[in-house]
């Protein structure tokens, strides 16, 4: 049985939920109180337990603007000026007139809006404004008020969302996904039972102390106070340690992994010449990576210088003909210019076929962790600058079976238990493989990069007569089964919740 004499937060707790009647949300019950969240839930569970109070708990979502909400609330949603820009116009303008009226180069996404809408209509080449368009000048939508409450509240349950019915969040949460952050939340609403009501009435408040001074003893005071008790089993604020950026993590642990098993570390630049980033690779000059929409050139400087002409030579006769590798090349005329062109490098792999050319004699081991850039378009599996590592090794007995055993056993020392090996095409190896993993059964198999054996094009221009094991792996797909991610881009936007939550073991 619980003592009338209550300590005062207990007291305080009861007495406001007398005051707020029924159902009444906690958020409420800490605003009025003013005690901390971590003092309410104590008294409720308490009390609920004695079945003076019941608690009811519903899952909910609270909103709150991205970077991305905030711009469209400080200014204009794309296709709203559009309409204004449009009825500015006569109410109807060519497709190719909206980008410079709108000033933006590529409008297809406000276009797209626009008919979704129902603001504007096709009519062959032009774009006219409909009734619903004209209507919408001066009427806000659903989706630019729920940006806009968000902008001025701040973060808010789908509920708390003023003048919008609930299906209409749901829909802005499916179509503009990327316009607001979501958290799941806990709604609780207390009610005082009958049997609270009269308990409360008979409460008196108590005062509690956590420790006993020198003044309570030497004053006699001690006999007036009550020490507060302690329950280890009440919820209580959760407090989130510091730690290592999980996509860091996995990248140390990589490269321990490879440490471990008597590899040593190489490094390159970020900027590289064509020639050890496609030609040392054996990849020809007209090959589509090296094209302007998949390749990062720079414009200075404009040219790289390159190795030794012994290597550029016996580089040439591989290109062209083979040289005394036994193939018959690519047959086409090799340019040193275009070998001298500069680009952001796109794979670690000028990083080891560098190595292997001033290392070609066994045995070697390898690899090199870092950044690696490409002109993919941004979407929740590809980016335009991620994180490759790629080895080598150098050996004479080397065998696929060895590149297997290998791969496996760095994979498994980061978790991955189940891998498959998938035959492959790689101008530079062969033969090769491609590397698939997953976590679990039932998940997803995920590309986690490609392997093979340089192929003699590629070593024996820089004297190596060995074989040569070679492999390139995309750590941030690693890092997306790990975390269990389904969008790439999360490893690297600064989402604060996601960071303090994600576990400190993945």
């Amino acid at each position: 049985m619980i003592s009338e004499r209550l300590p005062e937060s207990e007291y305080t707790f009861l007495t406001t939920l007398r005051r707020l009647g029924d159902r009444v949300e906690m958020k409420k019950v800490i605003e009025l109180s003013k005690l901390n969240q971590s003092q309410i839930m104590a008294a409720a569970v308490k009390f609920s337990d004695e079945g003076m109070i019941t608690i009811e708990e519903k899952e909910t979502l609270e909103l709150s603007p991205s970077r991305e909400g905030e711009n469209l609330a400080e200014g204009k949603f794309p296709e709203r000026e559009a309409i204004e820009l449009i009825n500015q116009s006569g109410g109807s303008v060519t497709f190719q007139q909206l980008p410079s009226l709108l000033k933006m180069k590529d409008t297809r996404n406000v276009i797209k809006w626009l008919i979704k809408k129902e603001w504007c209509i096709r009519e062959g080449s032009n774009l006219r404004l409909t009734s619903n368009g004209k209507d919408a000048l001066s009427n806000l939508g659903y989706d630019e008020k729920i940006v806009s409450f968000l902008y001025e509240h701040g973060p808010s349950r789908i509920e708390e969302i003023e003048g919008i019915p609930e299906d209409e969040v749901m829909k802005f949460l499916s179509e503009r996904k990327d316009a607001v952050k979501t958290k799941k939340r806990v709604l609780r609403r207390l009610t005082l039972t009958p049997k609270g009501l009269k308990f409360v009435e008979k409460a008196q408040p108590l005062k509690e102390v956590t420790e006993l001074t020198s003044e309570h003893l030497t004053t006699g005071k001690w006999r007036e106070v009550s020490i507060k008790r302690y329950d280890v089993r009440i919820p209580v604020s959760l407090v989130y340690a510091g730690k290592t950026h999980p996509f860091r993590k996995i990248i140390d642990e990589a490269r321990k992994a490879f440490l471990e098993l008597g590899f040593k570390e190489i490094a390159s630049p970020y900027v590289e010449s064509t020639f050890w980033d496609f030609d040392a690779l054996f990849q020809p000059q007209d090959h589509p990576a090296r094209e302007m929409q998949d390749t990062f050139y720079v414009k200075r400087p404009d040219k790289a210088k390159l190795p030794s002409e012994k290597w550029i030579k016996e580089v040439k006769r591989a290109h062209e003909n083979g040289g005394g590798t036994g193939s018959t090349g690519w047959g086409y005329r090799w340019s040193k210019e275009e070998s001298e062109r500069v680009v952001l490098r796109t794979h670690t792999t000028a990083t080891t076929v560098r190595w292997l050319a001033h290392h070609p004699n066994p045995p070697q081991k390898v690899f090199a962790i870092g950044k690696v850039f490409r002109r993919e378009k941004t979407t929740f599996k590809h980016l335009p600058e991620f994180c490759n590592c790629d080895g080598i090794i150098i050996d004479e007995k080397a065998t696929l079976a060895n590149l297997i055993g290998t791969l496996s056993e760095f994979y498994s020392k980061l978790g991955l238990k189940e891998l498959k090996f998938r035959p492959s095409f790689f101008p530079y190896t062969e033969p090769s493989v491609e590397v698939f993993g997953r976590l679990k059964e039932r998940e997803n198999w995920i590309e986690l990069g490609g392997a093979g054996i340089f192929r003699p094009e590629v070593t024996l221009p820089f004297g190596c007569k060995v074989p040569v094991l070679a492999w390139g792996l995309g750590l941030d797909r690693l890092a997306m089964i790990r975390c269990k991610l389904d969008d790439i881009r999360k490893l690297y936007f600064c989402d604060i919740n996601w960071l303090k939550e994600v576990p400190l073991c993945l």
